[in-house]
């Protein structure tokens, strides 16, 4: 179909082409189990398969990819609680990573329609190649107040079996999330060199002024995000990604202007030896940490983590930025929270606070050029509220050059 628009004060025809996709695979049924004996049965897509984790549920109307495709979702069974998934399909351009990292999918109705001019391969399909099961036709809304009533928990998601006493006893089993250290095991285990900056895929994306290469980051992988690196590359950067186990030495022999600690999944306790190097980057180079990389910089500040109810996992979350004193709405993914009794007053400034619950969500340090946040900046999904913090971060390296 065609209709007019305006385009720079010219009417012109535009042409949308809708591109429409019908997979109807054969449906088994399905079961998720959870630790406490709650059983919600439904049907199968994706993998025919059987897979354990942390349920979690996350608020995004849209990004589902992004969501598939987070390291940070390693070990977690997640609940969209938006009604309807996998109607606009999947595609290389909203990758993440290099595959997808939740370990199944649970949605009220999952869409064997694909319609969007962008889709590469419906999202059933996408999930099945990577062996994730999805359970379809659930009450998601009974399952998410259960789970912020109760807490997240440990359960199984089978599609290969329907003995329900079985898989409880199953997810019982299943190792809990705290004291998991999941972030060395999705790091890269060689370093590499990341040039690609953001792709807009329409007008209205904010990307900001692309700025040429003009600083050198270092950046830890925890289970980085692609989009941290694209916004990176964008704002002026050279880009090197370091395994997780990285020293500060071999760091700071690549001669970084910055340092990036990235997000990543598990409970942040077990990084201490990260910790350790990262507190000897502190005084030498600028260091901006999202997520994870907040909570190993609270660690290496002197913090402690403790692990939250049901997390914080949407793309809109209000947070108080107490150095503006503006709201942020912003895109979060993270089941614990730095402590901030922990810190030391005389060296670190909380800078954001959640305002749904009061947490931590950004600190500071008074003297030395380094700061981070618990939410993504960088969206992918989400608001673009906060990209300010790319900025900052560049004016940090620049005040560092003088």
């Amino acid at each position: 179909m065609g209709w007019p628009v305006e385009d720079c004060g010219r009417l012109v025809q535009c042409v949308v082409i809708v591109k429409i996709q019908r997979e109807v695979p054969e449906l088994n049924p399905a079961i998720l189990a959870l630790e406490d004996g709650t059983v919600f049965e439904g049907r199968a897509f994706g993998a025919q398969t059987e897979r354990s984790g942390e349920v979690v549920f996350n608020t995004s109307m849209t990004g589902y990819q992004e969501i598939f495709t987070d390291p940070s979702y390693s070990g977690q069974i997640v609940v969209l609680t938006y009604p309807q998934i996998g109607n606009y399909g999947t595609n290389e351009g909203d990758m993440e990573s290099a595959r997808p990292y939740i370990e199944g999918l649970a949605v009220r109705d999952f869409s064997p329609v694909v319609s969007n001019w962008r889709s590469e391969r419906s999202a059933h399909q996408f999930l099945a190649d990577a062996n994730v099961p999805i359970i379809d036709s659930i009450d998601t809304r009974k399952l998410v107040r259960h789970l912020r009533t109760r807490g997240v928990m440990r359960g199984v998601l089978s599609s290969i079996s329907t003995n329900a006493a079985e898989l409880v006893e199953k997810a019982k089993n299943t190792p809990s999330m705290a004291g998991l250290d999941l972030a060395t095991r999705v790091s890269t285990p060689d370093s590499y060199r990341w040039t690609t900056a953001v792709d807009p895929v329409s007008f209205s994306e904010r990307i900001g002024k692309f700025r040429p290469a003009e600083y050198h980051v270092v950046a830890f992988d925890f289970g980085i995000k692609r989009n941290i690196l694209r916004r990176l590359v964008s704002s002026g950067c050279h880009v090197t990604v370091v395994p997780a186990s990285t020293s500060a030495a071999d760091v700071l022999a690549l001669r970084p202007d910055g340092v990036f600690l990235s997000n990543g999944p598990g409970d942040p306790e077990p990084l201490q030896a990260q910790a350790v190097e990262v507190r000897q980057l502190v005084g030498k180079t600028p260091i901006f940490g999202i997520c994870l990389g907040h909570q190993v910089l609270g660690l290496a500040l002197g913090g402690k983590t403790y692990k939250l109810k049901f997390g914080h996992r949407g793309g809109n979350h209000p947070v108080l930025n107490k150095r503006t004193q503006k709201v942020e709405i912003t895109a979060q993914n993270h089941g614990f929270a730095v402590d901030p009794e922990s810190l030391p007053d005389s060296m670190v400034e909380v800078t954001h606070i959640n305002l749904n619950d009061q947490t931590v969500e950004g600190l500071r340090h008074k003297s030395e050029p380094l700061f981070c946040v618990q939410y993504h900046p960088e969206a992918a999904p989400g608001p673009h509220d906060s990209l300010y913090l790319f900025d900052d971060f560049i004016a940090l390296m620049k005040e560092a050059k003088r």
